[in-house]
């Protein structure tokens, strides 16, 4: 009888290389848990914030800006802490100062910038204390710096400085940004939120030309993760899927839903702007990074990028 001779053979891949892909599968599998797991550690560091420390610093900035200001003068929570994306040394505490029924009605914002300074120094002498565009930032000893943004009360609400113009903006309001966040964030797992700690952490480590600011960044995660319905669950995930997004997305401006401008990077300029494409490239540069670190199943490569190094 004949026979087709020359042995068996195991059709498909050997049992060594089948071991192979099991063990590669496995070390992936930990290089991601191992990530995610330090991700959440990492959020036990960027909410530790010092409440009782700041409440003593805004009692003393009420009562100095009080001191010579006719009407009332209240503060209000306002940008991050608001929103909860409030980072202890990654982003300022900013304050909405609300002046009702004041002789500074009249004034321009950078009338009032300089009387709020001159009122803090008066009551801080040894404090550093600086003017911007929009507000006056107090930095404290302590490390907390609480910038105080100063608004005007009109028949039909609060005006906030227009950045680069010395006038009132239009009537503002932020609660409607803050429900928008509230309302992405609870569409994600309520993930957004400590995903924006995590991105203003890797901001704050860039050279400071390269930097977004706090309100774009909050902006663009509101963006990327709106109509996202099938995101991934992992911090990770969205930490990529965030710097994908945001290479497209920094090249032209986002509407505000605030009033406060008619974008939230202004400071960008238009459409594809000079700054906006090194925003861009700066995202492209880490979304590579991120790319090498996977490839090796670097844990040491993502503890830099999250790090801010």
């Amino acid at each position: 009888m004949g026979g087709s001779g020359g042995g068996y053979s195991i059709p498909g891949k050997s049992l060594s290389e089948l071991k192979k892909e099991r063990e590669a599968r496995a070390e992936k599998e930990k290089f991601e848990a191992d990530i995610n797991r330090y991700i959440n550690d990492l959020f036990k560091d960027v909410n530790d914030r010092d409440v009782e420390g700041i409440n003593r610093h805004l009692e003393t900035l009420k009562n100095a800006l009080e001191k010579d200001i006719d009407g009332s003068v209240e503060l209000r929570f306002g940008g991050s802490i608001i929103k909860n994306t409030y980072a202890d040394g990654l982003s300022d505490v900013d304050m909405l100062v609300q002046i009702n029924n004041s002789g500074l009605a009249n004034a321009k914002p950078d009338e009032v910038l300089k009387i709020f300074s001159e009122q803090v120094k008066r009551r801080l002498p040894n404090t550093e204390v600086k003017i911007g565009e929009l507000a006056v930032t107090v930095k404290f000893t302590s490390g907390h710096e609480i910038q105080l943004l100063p608004s005007i009360k009109t028949q039909t609400g609060y005006r906030i400085a227009r950045p680069g113009e010395n006038r009132w903006s239009n009537v503002i309001k932020p609660s409607k940004f803050a429900e928008k966040l509230t309302a992405v964030n609870q569409a994600n797992g309520n993930k957004l939120v400590p995903l924006i700690k995590l991105i203003k952490k890797i901001n704050a480590g860039l050279p400071q030309h390269k930097q977004l600011s706090g309100y774009h960044i909050e902006s663009l995660a509101i963006d990327a993760f709106k109509n996202v319905t099938s995101a991934t669950k992992t911090y990770k995930g969205m930490v990529e899927h965030y710097c994908r997004h945001a290479e497209k997305a920094v090249l032209k401006p986002i509407t505000d839903s605030t009033g406060q401008s008619i974008h939230v990077d202004n400071y960008l300029g238009e459409t594809n702007s000079v700054d906006r494409q090194r925003a861009s490239t700066t995202f492209k540069q880490i979304i590579k990074r991120i790319e090498n670190a996977n490839n090796t199943n670097s844990f040491a490569s993502w503890k830099t990028i999250l790090e801010g190094e």
